[in-house]
């Protein structure tokens, strides 16, 4: 995915910072590609179309948000952290009985999802199949996640599906 942004290092410190990615490449004030797990680039920042735009007003067409796939619930409870240490509010958070999931905006106001998979013999069923359904996520549980994970897992670890 590459992305129009406004201002570059604003959002890397958002993508980096507070997301986790590492950056791998940059060229000057103008692009970067930043990955998850030393990857060349999941991600592409730029600002060749874009340095000091707005974002798309409600009723456009365009991004309507990237899904970043957290490995554990304990990496997606430490994401949850960084946000909240960051000041970064959620739009939304969920439980879809498959995944867990927090919905954001990015600084230049692109939606965001960050979630974590369940194991598979965990998801819901029901007589026709898979049984998915959109319930409130325990903020709090999910922060405890992170605080109680003393296995050392990298935090940081994201993977883009």
């Amino acid at each position: 995915m590459h992305l129009k942004v406004s201002d570059l290092e604003r959002a890397l410190s958002f993508c980096c910072g507070v997301l986790g990615f590492e950056l791998m490449q940059r060229f000057g004030d103008s692009a970067a590609f930043i990955s998850a797990g030393g990857y060349h680039h999941h991600i592409g920042l730029n600002t060749w179309e874009s340095r000091g735009g707005t974002a798309a007003p409600p009723g456009h067409t365009g991004l309507y948000h990237l899904a970043i796939l957290y490995p554990t619930r304990s990496s997606l409870g430490d994401a949850l952290r960084r946000l909240q240490g960051a000041g970064v509010p959620l739009d939304g958070a969920a439980d879809h009985g498959v995944s867990e999931a927090l919905y954001l905006r990015d600084p230049d106001g692109n939606g965001v999802e960050l979630y974590r998979d369940r194991p598979r013999a965990e998801w819901p069923t029901d007589g026709d199949g898979l049984a998915m359904y959109t319930r409130a996520l325990n903020l709090r549980a999910l922060l405890n996640a992170a605080i109680e994970d003393a296995s050392g897992a990298a935090h940081d670890q994201i993977v883009l599906p």
